[in-house]
This record gives structure tokens, C-alpha cells and sequence, in this order.
């Protein structure tokens, strides 16, 4: 069974369309990310996923439960951070997780325990008595995300969990992520971070104006436009760019005290600077190869859509 199935999602607000037909299927067990330009759709398909917005057309499964047809049942499949957060300012972060848990219907033993471990994992037991109202942006995030945990769902739908937490927030959302998962939690998540998305996502798709562009794994989007490779070199001394004359090399471009070859060979590249290194008993101080990034698919499938 798919955790997530999402069949020909469609949304207007008066004359603009937001989602126009999107489709998205998600197995059990990964990390799914769903990236995109603001204004690109995002929010808009999370929020019909997670029975916040009735669509105008289409359907969204969660492990084969109808959002719209069945809310409750499949709502408790699901454990939703949404981009502003839901927390209670005048409750305190221990009493946020309670509440939450007896929402869920858990007993107060277990909703204990589960507060208590929870707490102590995104790092804010000594805090636990504090109002939330007192709390920085990073930590309401932690006690939103604490409480979108508390029943282990089997599904977890985050929309833009880190976005702007500190370094210190920010790797504790991200672990609980990958704790969940490896206890598992299916996630689905948006995030503007590329470098965010490239090193927790086992799946990928892009959304733009409303359509999914592009879906597959990390390493398949940035192979598809593995055009622009390089090589970046430097020397203990100075030379001429004359000194790059291959068929194989296609520009050479000044870095500073560095060049940059670029070319669709870097491995012939590379042997080549090295044996022009010998032969003009050049000393390598640097040499490092390029490799495509999820950034620069991203940029330019959303250019180019």
C-alpha cells in the first residue's frame, strides 16, 4: 500500500489556477521531498493532502483512507507540521505534548512517557514548564514538531520544517525526521533548502506553476543536466591558458590563482593536466572535480518549465 496517493489534484483561487492536476505517489517508508518556487503550488497540495482544503477535483489517500470522504480516519494517520506551526503560547511545552496525545486518544501513562522522551529528544526538558509564548522561533518548531510526533505516525507531512531555525533547531528537526523514518514514519516534506532536501530525500519531485516538472531520486536530477563539468586546478606557479589545449576540453575560465576546464570528460581532463603538469615540471597545489548538483537541476527545470 501507498502511504500517499494523490490522483489529478485540482485547485483554483477565482482566476488563477494554484494546482493544475498533479499527481503524486509515495511508497511507504522513504523520505519524500516536494520543492518549488514560491508560489509554485506547494502549500496548496499539502494542505488538499492533509484535508485542509477541499479540492476542486481529484482525491488524496492517506494508506488508502480518502481525505475528504473519511477526514477523522485518515487525520489519525497523520502527524502535520504546517508552515506556521500550531502550538499553544499560553500552555506550556509539556502541556502542549499532553494535550495533543489526549487528542490522539492515548492514556495518560503512555502520554506521559511519550512527552518525557519526546522532550528529551529535540532537547527542551529543561524547558518543559516554561510557557511557550516565551520561546524562540526554533523552539516553538521543536514543541510543533513534538507534538506532530506524539502517536508515531505512520505518516508525517512537514511544510518548510527548518526554514528559519537556527543551526542548533535546525539538526534537531532534521534528526527527529530521520528518527521517524528509521522508526517507520513515511515523510513527505517542503523545504527551499536544496542542499536539505539532496541529503535526507530518497525521492524528489519539482513543482512549478501548479505542475509536477520533474520526480525521481537525487542522483537522477542533477544527471539531468550533467552537461557542465569541470575541473579546478591550481599550480605552485603561474601559467598561460594556452597551456589547456585539448579536443576534449571546451573553455578554460581564470579563478583567481585558480583555473576552471571545463569539459565532458573530467577523467581525460585530469589525466591530461596531469601529464602537462610533468611535462612543464609543474607542482599540483589543488585539483578537484565538479559534480552536478540538485541546485543547479532545480534551477534550471524551473527556468526552463
Amino acid at each position: 500500500m501507498n502511504a500517499i496517493e494523490a490522483k489529478n489534484l485540482h485547485k483554483s483561487f477565482g482566476p488563477v489556477t494554484a494546482v493544475d492536476n498533479v499527481s503524486i505517489t509515495i511508497p511507504e517508508g522513504g523520505i519524500f521531498g516536494f520543492l518549488g518556487p514560491n508560489g509554485a503550488g506547494k502549500t496548496t497540495v499539502i494542505r488538499m493532502l492533509t484535508g485542509v482544503l477541499i479540492p476542486d477535483a481529484g482525491s488524496a489517500l492517506i494508506l488508502g483512507t480518502d481525505v475528504n470522504r473519511d477526514p477523522l480516519t485518515a487525520k489519525l494517520k497523520m502527524g502535520v507540521i504546517p508552515e506556521n506551526g500550531t502550538v499553544y503560547s499560553d500552555l506550556t511545552a509539556e502541556q502542549n505534548i499532553l494535550l495533543t496525545a489526549k487528542f490522539y486518544g492515548i492514556d495518560r501513562m503512555e502520554r506521559n512517557k511519550r512527552a518525557g522522551e519526546i522532550l528529551g529528544r529535540l532537547g527542551l526538558t529543561e524547558r518543559k514548564d516554561d510557557l511557550v509564548r516565551t520561546f524562540s522561533k526554533g523552539m516553538r518548531q521543536r514543541i510543533s514538531i513534538a507534538c506532530a510526533i506524539v502517536h508515531a505516525p505512520p505518516v508525517l507531512i512537514l511544510d518548510e520544517p527548518t526554514t528559519g531555525l537556527d543551526v542548533f533547531s535546525r539538526r534537531l528537526v532534521i534528526d527527529t525526521v530521520r528518527h521517524m523514518n528509521s522508526h517507520g514514519s513515511t515523510v513527505l516534506l517542503t523545504t527551499h533548502n536544496i542542499e536539505e532536501a539532496n541529503a535526507l530525500c530518497t525521492t524528489i519531485s519539482i513543482i512549478n506553476k501548479g505542475n509536477i516538472i520533474a520526480t525521481g531520486s537525487p542522483e537522477k536530477l542533477k544527471k539531468t543536466f550533467d552537461t557542465s563539468r569541470y575541473v579546478e586546478v591550481s599550480f605552485d606557479q603561474r601559467v598561460e591558458q594556452d597551456v589547456f589545449s585539448a579536443p576534449w576540453i571546451e573553455r578554460v575560465e581564470s579563478w583567481g590563482e585558480k583555473w576552471r576546464v571545463y569539459t565532458n570528460d573530467p577523467d581525460r581532463a585530469v589525466k591530461s593536466i596531469s601529464s602537462l603538469a610533468e611535462r612543464d615540471q609543474l607542482t599540483i597545489v589543488s585539483i578537484a572535480t565538479s559534480n552536478p548538483t540538485l541546485e543547479e537541476a532545480f534551477v534550471r527545470l524551473t527556468a526552463g518549465a
